[in-house]
């Protein structure tokens, strides 16, 4: 900490430099972000609902912000990192499993096979989130998360999966933060997945994430009290799941709603819905340099993961949410390799 009387003969020196150079008191909130309608749009939006006399100012209690994860703030390709994380767990407990090496969907994870997974539709997806995110307490499973993501690496960047968020998203979110909004996350992953990180990648606290659930139980374990992890889904935040999900967690409406695919669709319908002005972005991947091209665009290939169909892009156009092209509206997309 500066004493104060260092501060008080520094500040003289401070004001006129800052008086000196105005860039240096004004710098640009969004500095990952070229000029043009999509910035143009964030600040206008932000503007107007922050200056008090507006038509379109809104109490900063009710300035709620909400965002996608999986391919809104970080990579989702080629595999949910969740899944990744699954795959990765079930490889580790498969010495004490000998009968996954015949059984599927463990048989394909085994191999390598992600074909052969995704094969086994949502059924074989929830035996491996049953044998791999259940039968533990909540403080176990966020001790094997964080465990995970500190050694995991990213198969086409060799980064850790938690470094490959975007840079751009993650000046939105201080911008936001900083003219009073609230940022939360409404995303189909899973809430005690991303809770263990959010609050020191994104700056949002475990308490501002919603995400897909399975059950919990309380038990005594040594005397102790636990909560359990059952084999049971409890609830999907994902389509029409994440309005539901928005009103049992928040509570209020949001006036802005990010996302990037179809599974975010509802959650921008239900934020558009709202009276007064709102703001509502799709980001498109579209940079197969910089990171992955995939979408309705004329000549992205369809994904399975993140799916973003053209009747999406045909709702944004029709209800004027917003299209962030991650080529030409990013100058960077992850911040700087440590």
């Amino acid at each position: 900490m500066i004493p104060h009387a260092i501060a008080r003969r520094l500040l003289p020196v401070l004001t006129a430099t800052l008086l000196a150079f105005p860039a240096l008191a004004q710098d640009d909130p969004l500095p990952s972000w070229n000029d043009g309608p999509t910035k143009s749009a964030i600040v206008d939006f932000v503007d107007a609902v922050t200056t008090e006399g507006s038509a379109d100012y809104v109490a900063a209690a009710e300035r709620i912000a909400t965002f996608d994860n999986d391919g809104t703030l970080w990579v989702e390709q080629p595999v949910y990192t969740q899944l990744v994380f699954a795959f990765d767990r079930v490889k580790a407990l498969a010495p004490d499993h000998p009968e996954w090496a015949t059984t599927e969907p463990f048989k394909s994870v085994l191999a390598g096979d992600v074909a052969g997974v995704v094969a086994t539709g949502h059924e074989g997806v929830a035996a491996i989130i049953g044998a791999t995110h259940a039968g533990m307490s909540t403080a176990d499973f966020e001790t094997i998360v964080t465990d995970w993501l500190a050694t995991a690496r990213h198969p086409k960047f060799d980064r850790a999966y938690t470094t490959l968020v975007y840079q751009p998203m993650l000046e939105l979110l201080a911008y936001l933060r900083a003219n009073e909004f609230k940022t939360f996350i409404v995303s189909g992953g899973g809430i005690e997945f991303m809770r263990p990180w959010t609050e020191e990648v994104y700056g949002i606290p475990p308490e501002q994430v919603v995400g897909s659930s399975i059950k919990t139980r309380f038990e005594m374990v040594d005397g102790k009290p636990v909560l359990m992890r059952l084999a049971e889904v409890d609830f999907i935040d994902d389509k029409d799941g994440k309005p539901v999900g928005i009103n049992s967690h928040i509570g209020r409406r949001p006036i802005a709603a990010f996302g990037n695919s179809a599974g975010d669709t509802q959650m921008l319908q239900w934020t558009g819905a709202g009276e007064g002005r709102r703001l509502m972005m799709l980001v498109l991947h579209d940079d197969a340099e910089r990171e992955y091209a995939y979408g309705p665009a004329d000549g992205l290939p369809d994904s399975s993961v993140g799916t973003f169909p053209q009747a999406t892009m045909d709702e944004a156009e029709a209800s004027g949410w917003h299209i962030i092209s991650m080529k030409d509206d990013w100058t960077s997309v992850f911040p700087p390799a440590q």
